[in-house]
């Protein structure tokens, strides 16, 4: 790798001092004189009819300023696309799940606001509600639209090769039903707002991984121009895709009570609020079937895949467009068919999160492929050597891989003590070691539909120093120090001389938003370009002083010089003051944008990159899992992953193993329960996540590829782990009492039921 100056060093976060001294604000910390507070009123209902709405009580009570119903919207939805626009800021004529807003009030503190929403009277119609996707799909289930045939939300059929005559051809054919779970992002900042509407338009301070996404809603809402809608977005405290990557009905509702009332308004969502009614993971119900020769080839597989949508569409058709798209990695299958159907019901609405679609797929597959390595006895690694991709390669669906350190990352786990020494570790007392591999693989830059290309502009300032501004969001994964590297190491100076704004949709360029581990690749690529401009302004400005070609000009170590005369040389902060003085004064600004090429997606039936490049994350993970109460602690991960080149070393490790954690919770611990489409546990204590007491001991190998489509040979480092930890663990928990299980999560009591049958069955 090219020796580079800034790049590749494991640098502080540029945010960690304003973080660890409170200096950063979030959206619930700010506050404005005469702000009003706005608390909603929901449903108690999971299904009903709504047949009249009384405000009049809670209209005057003292301090209330203004209440809101759905009619005041006037029946405009939104969604991720048009003809899937069915939700609005507040339910106007019927609720599709429990605790969903019906009506909204501002009053003078949250308090008075709580107060009031107890006193609006709501009429209903209960109605049958459906709540398993399964039961819903059947003839004469409750429609949760009436129009809607089978509550089918939305679907996908991809079909490539011929799987029947890979299944006839196949020496052992495998078909398993597979289930992911139901779990929510687990942030700890809950959605927050403030908004104000003045003369110039709507203005608001919101807690938004993507912020031009509400950026849009807001002006399609309120019927405005995108220049009088401003979002300025505050420091973010974690995202994960789901609620903070869409809008919410307190964005909508603070936005018009600010017109009615001419006071800036806010909301929080408390906890309670956040478990029962935001965005969740879609619960998924994976029947798998798979071919394989006896030397362990995969000739081919077929999933069909029902999802459970919820009350609303949302980004759903996303979500289950990337559950079979991405299935054809990463190992070779020459044929493949996938029917795949989201299917509304009366739960919280399901959306994108992490590892978005390919967690719950992958899983299937995964566990599958070694269910039947067991049978053919095939050793685990074998099996994945033997399938595993090798790039260049290009998947049945045309998806394009132009680096792959998949084999390599195996490989290096097979070396490991931990791999090498397993059978040693067993153990013969009540508790039981074991140890899973996985391979998977996941996409980075995602580039489907809509506006996806990012901007950046770099603004030299006299002195020296730099301004950077970008519309990419960092919502925790330190992608702002990402970005500051590649702007400092461009021009050739440190991190400490280039300052990033925050997201201001008046003043930074269009982003798509943080998703689909998007923010690196293109708004890395984006932030190149655009200190490259201004470096060519300074070069050639240079090389008319010295009289040599602007490309022999180098910016190095705050310096700048002619290749090849040392004595040619001179401070980078007097170029800078000599170029922007020089005549009657020079405005030095660098302007890039992210270019995808011309390529066509068919994303109907799934052909095509999803991404610019595609990671792969080999894990090795190791348990121990006690046979009495079935209880399983997880003690180590090694997690192998190839990221094309790591930019900043730090951050890679720290998200290889967040994710890792975020996907130990759902595999283990994190489970709503629901009865009736109620939640059953909105609260952080009865819905487990991980505590540090279970994180186990976690180590991150750099797998390095060099990725031509990325900046610097760069690809995703956020949300490979996050699809490769749960096969991983499952495949451990299999090692240490030879059961596979195939839903999420393994909790004790499946464990000592499993293991209690597997005892009577051999008695």
């Amino acid at each position: 790798m090219e020796d580079y100056s800034v790049i590749g060093k494991r640098i502080p976060r540029v945010d960690g001092r304003a973080k660890v001294t409170g200096e950063a604000r979030f959206a619930a910390d700010y506050s404005f004189p005469g702000m009003l507070w706005c608390k909603m009123a929901r449903s108690p209902y999971a299904h009903a009819k709504i047949l009249n709405i009384d405000t009049s009580r809670a209209e005057k009570l003292p301090g209330v300023k203004a209440v809101l119903t759905g009619k005041d919207f006037h029946g405009w939805k939104w969604g991720w696309m048009p003809k899937t626009r069915d939700e609005g800021p507040l339910a106007d004529d019927r609720v599709r799940y429990l605790a969903e807003a019906v009506a909204a009030v501002a009053a003078v503190d949250e308090e008075t606001a709580e107060e009031a929403t107890e006193l609006i009277k709501v009429e209903y119609e209960e109605l049958p509600g459906v709540f398993d996707p399964e039961e819903a799909m059947k003839e004469g289930a409750p429609l949760v639209y009436d129009h809607v045939k089978n509550n089918v939300s939305w679907e996908f059929h991809m079909d490539f090769g011929d799987v029947e005559k890979a299944f006839r051809e196949s020496d052992l054919v495998r078909e398993d039903r597979f289930e992911t779970g139901r779990v929510i992002t687990g942030y700890l900042e809950p959605p927050a707002a403030v908004a104000m509407w003045d003369g110039s338009g709507i203005t608001i301070w919101a807690a938004k991984q993507s912020p031009y996404f509400v950026y849009r809603h807001l002006a399609a809402c309120f019927n405005l121009p995108l220049n009088k809608v401003r979002v300025i977005q505050p420091f973010i405290g974690g995202g994960f895709g789901g609620t903070k990557n869409d809008s919410l009905a307190g964005d909508f509702c603070a936005c018009l009570f600010s017109k009615m009332t001419g006071k800036p308004v806010k909301f929080m969502y408390n906890m309670e609020e956040v478990l029962k009614t935001c965005r969740r993971r879609h619960n998924m119900i994976i029947y798998n079937k798979m071919g394989m020769k006896k030397d362990g080839t995969i000739t081919g597989m077929q999933s069909r895949v029902i999802a459970d949508g919820g009350g609303h569409t949302a980004i759903g058709p996303l979500t289950m467009y990337l559950t079979g798209c991405m299935s054809t990695l990463p190992y070779k299958l020459p044929n493949f068919k996938h029917d795949a159907y989201r299917i509304f019901t009366n739960n919280p609405i399901s959306a994108a999160m992490r590892g978005h679609g390919v967690t719950h797929t992958r899983f299937a597959a995964e566990i599958q492929m070694e269910m039947m390595a067991e049978e053919l006895g095939i050793d685990p690694v074998a099996i994945r050597l033997k399938n595993a991709i090798e790039a260049p390669h290009e998947t049945i669906n045309k998806v394009t891989v132009h680096s792959c350190g998949l084999s390599e990352g195996i490989k290096t786990l097979a070396e490991d003590p931990a791999w090498k020494d397993r059978e040693k570790k067993k153990g013969s007392g009540p508790v039981a070691h074991g140890v899973g591999l996985s391979g998977t693989a996941y996409l980075g830059g995602a580039r489907q539909r809509g506006h996806q290309s990012c901007g950046a502009v770099v603004r030299l300032c006299e002195d020296g120093s730099v301004d950077y501004l970008t519309g990419a969001t960092d919502c925790g994964q330190g992608s702002d120090t990402v970005l500051v590297q590649v702007v400092a190491e461009e021009l050739g100076l440190g991190v400490e001389d280039v300052d990033i704004k925050r997201v201001d949709t008046a003043l930074t360029p269009c982003d798509a938003g943080s998703y689909g581990s998007r923010v690196t690749v293109l708004a890395g690529e984006a932030a190149q370009k655009a200190a490259r401009d201004v470096r060519d302004q300074l070069a050639a400005f240079a090389a008319e002083q010295w009289g040599v070609k602007p490309g022999d000009i180098v910016f190095r170590n705050r310096q700048v010089f002619v290749k090849g005369s040392p004595e040619k040389a001179m401070p980078f902060q007097k170029l800078a003051q000599a170029a922007c003085y020089s005549g009657s004064g020079a405005v030095i600004l660098g302007r890039g944008y992210s270019k995808y090429g011309i390529e066509v997606l068919d994303f109907d039936k799934g052909i095509g990159n999803a991404g610019t490049s595609y990671s792969f994350t080999s894990q090795l993970s190791e348990v121990d899992v006690d046979l009495e109460t079935g209880f399983v602690k997880a003690t180590d991960f090694v997690i192998a992953h190839d990221c094309g080149r790591p930019l900043n070393p730090i951050n890679v490790e720290a998200q290889n193993q967040g994710a890792a954690i975020q996907a130990l919770g759902q595999t283990l611990y994190e489970q709503f329960k629901m009865s009736e489409g109620k939640t059953l546990n909105p609260n952080l204590v009865d819905y487990k996540m991980p505590l540090s007491l279970d994180t186990p001991d976690i180590r991150v190998i750099d797998i390095l590829t060099d990725d031509p489509d990325g900046p610097y040979g760069a690809k995703e480092a956020s949300e490979g782990a996050i699809v490769s930890t749960p096969p991983s663990v499952v495949s451990a928990i299999h090692d240490a009492t030879g059961i596979w299980f195939k839903e999420q999560p393994v909790t004790p009591e499946k464990i000592v039921m499993a293991l209690k049958k597997k005892k009577e069955n051999k008695g």
